[in-house]
C-alpha cells in the first residue's frame, strides 16, 4: 500500500526555500497554449481526444438542471459534461464544464483528470502523481512569462455594463442560499508588500448585480493577507477571480501550500516551465493570461453579506450555516472567446472535493 498525504509532500516547502526573483519579462509569446496543465482550453481538448468528454449541445437550464447532471456524472463516474448551449447566455458569457477532476469510470484511467492537470499521461495512479507533486517542491521556480496581452481580454466589461444577476449563474442544489458563480475558480490576492500573492479556491455567491459574497474562513490564507491590509487601516484589497484558471494553478489553490509560499511559484516548479501571465486592467495584480474568465475589483474589509447555505463535500446543508460573510466587489470582466464556466457540485465521495483534499491518497 502506498501511503502519502500531501502535508508530507508540501512540507518541505517554505517561504524561504523559494528564491526571490525579479519580474521584469515583457513578452507577447503565449508559451503556455497548448499544455494541458497550463491551459484550460487545452485541458478540455485533450479530455475530448481521451474520450473523457461528453459535449452537450441541447439547452441547458442553470437553475438546477447543470447541477443535476455534474452530480450524476460524479455518482456515475461517467464522462466530464461541456455544456455548449446554456440557458440565458450573453455576449459570450457563458458555456459551462463541470467535474474537472473527478474520477473516471474506466479503472486504468481512474485518476485520468487529476492526471491531466498535472501534464501526465492519463493512465498515471495516485504513486505518479504525488511523485510529480513532490518533486516540484525540490525544484527552484521560474519566473513569469508577462505578456502585454492575453486571450483573458478578447472581450471585456467594465463598471455598470456589469450585471451578474443578468448572466446564467448556476443555482446547483435546491437547498442553496444563491446562485454561486465561484465553485472552481483561483482567488488572487497579494500582501501589501506584494512579498506573498496567495491563489485559492473558496466559494462566491451572486448578492447583487457586481458583488459576490464570497466564504472567507479565519485562519486560512485569504483571512491572513486580509489581516495584513487591516492592519494598515485599509477598507478594501485588490482582487481577481480566475475562472477557467490552468489547471495545475487550480489543483495548487486547492492543496495546503504553507503560508507565504505563492501557489504561482509551485505551479512553475510543477509545471517546468514559466506561467503566461497579464497585468489586470485595473490594478498591479497578475493574472493567468488565458484564462476563460477574469473578475477585477475588490475584496470589502468591512462589508458583508449574507452567504450560503451551500451543500458542500459532506453532501449536506446545516440548519443556521448561512453567515454575513465579506463582499467582493467587480469592476471589471474581461474572457476569451467562446468562456467556459468551471463549476463544482460537491457532495459525493469522488467529486473534486474529496478527489483533492484527501489526506491519505492509495
Amino acid at each position: 500500500m502506498f501511503r502519502l498525504t500531501h502535508h508530507q509532500i508540501l512540507s518541505s516547502l517554505k517561504p524561504t526555500s523559494i528564491r526571490v526573483r525579479l519580474y521584469s519579462s515583457k513578452a507577447s509569446l503565449n508559451s503556455n497554449q497548448g499544455d494541458p496543465q497550463l491551459d484550460f482550453r487545452s485541458f478540455v481538448e485533450v479530455l475530448r481526444k481521451d474520450g473523457d468528454l461528453a459535449d452537450i449541445y441541447q439547452e441547458v437550464d442553470p437553475n438546477l438542471e447543470v447541477g443535476a447532471v455534474v452530480r450524476r456524472v460524479s455518482e456515475t463516474n461517467a464522462k466530464a459534461p461541456l455544456f455548449h448551449n446554456v440557458k440565458g447566455t450573453r455576449n459570450g458569457l457563458w458555456k459551462m464544464f463541470g467535474n474537472a477532476t473527478s474520477l473516471r469510470n474506466d479503472s486504468k484511467f481512474r485518476y485520468g483528470r487529476i492526471a491531466r492537470s498535472l501534464g501526465l499521461p492519463p493512465d498515471s495512479n495516485w504513486k505518479d502523481i504525488l511523485e510529480k507533486m513532490r518533486l516540484a517542491t525540490t525544484r527552484d521556480p521560474l519566473p513569469p512569462n508577462i505578456l502585454s496581452t492575453g486571450q483573458c481580454k478578447q472581450n471585456k466589461i467594465f463598471g455598470d455594463d456589469i450585471d451578474l444577476t443578468n448572466l446564467p449563474v448556476p443555482l446547483l442544489h435546491q437547498g442553496d442560499g444563491g446562485k454561486y458563480l465561484q465553485t472552481w475558480g483561483v482567488h488572487i490576492l497579494e500582501t501589501p508588500d506584494k512579498s506573498w500573492t496567495n491563489w485559492s479556491v473558496f466559494r462566491g455567491m451572486v448578492h447583487d448585480k457586481r458583488r459576490l459574497s464570497c466564504l472567507v474562513i479565519p485562519g486560512q490564507h485569504n483571512s491572513m493577507i486580509r489581516d495584513q491590509w487591516l492592519k494598515l487601516g485599509k477598507d478594501e484589497v485588490p482582487w481577481a477571480l480566475s475562472l477557467g484558471a490552468p489547471p495545475a494553478a487550480t489543483i495548487a489553490a486547492s492543496i495546503p501550500i504553507p503560508p507565504g509560499v505563492s501557489e504561482r511559484d509551485y505551479v512553475s516548479s510543477l509545471a517546468g516551465k514559466p506561467l503566461d501571465m497579464v497585468k489586470c486592467e485595473l490594478s498591479d495584480l497578475l493574472v493567468p493570461a488565458n484564462s476563460e474568465i477574469i473578475l477585477e475589483g475588490t475584496f470589502s474589509l468591512k462589508d458583508k453579506a449574507l452567504e450560503g447555505p451551500f451543500e458542500d463535500y459532506i453532501g449536506m446543508h446545516f440548519e443556521g450555516e448561512a453567515g454575513n460573510q465579506p463582499l467582493f466587489t467587480v469592476d471589471a470582466i474581461t474572457y476569451r472567446d467562446g468562456a467556459i464556466l468551471p463549476v463544482s457540485v460537491p457532495g459525493r465521495l469522488t467529486d473534486e472535493s474529496v478527489s483533492l483534499q484527501s489526506q491519505v491518497l492509495l
